[in-house]
């Protein structure tokens, strides 16, 4: 027996569509946050690192330092957690002064 309220070619199968979660969507699920990463390097001097982290983020010079110490020492330092949008900004401006710089998710 043929469905007539069907559009579907003979000889498909329809799948039911799944239930959207519309309490979910009500609740305004926030976006997953991102943490910019900032990795170490063998060829950036520590003064021109903590300069960038000052002009892309515009910190002052003892945070901007504290971050670059942490990448020479422990190899890694979170900088900021951002949208995606504004993670891949902000990772986008580090790699155009040259540091290497990645996008995590971040722990919900």
């Amino acid at each position: 027996m043929t469905n007539p309220r069907s559009n579907a070619a003979p000889g498909t199968v329809e799948i039911e569509r799944p239930e959207v979660d519309r309490h979910a969507q009500e609740q305004g699920i926030r976006e997953r946050d991102y943490v910019v990463i900032a990795w170490d390097d063998p060829v950036n001097l520590m003064p021109y690192v903590t300069h960038v982290f000052q002009q892309v983020f515009g910190w002052t010079h003892e945070k901007a330092q504290r971050h670059m110490l942490e990448v020479h020492e422990k190899g890694r330092s979170a900088l900021v957690r951002e949208s995606f949008e504004k993670a891949e900004h902000h990772v986008h401006a580090l790699q155009k002064y040259s540091l290497n710089a990645t996008i995590e998710p971040g722990l919900p």
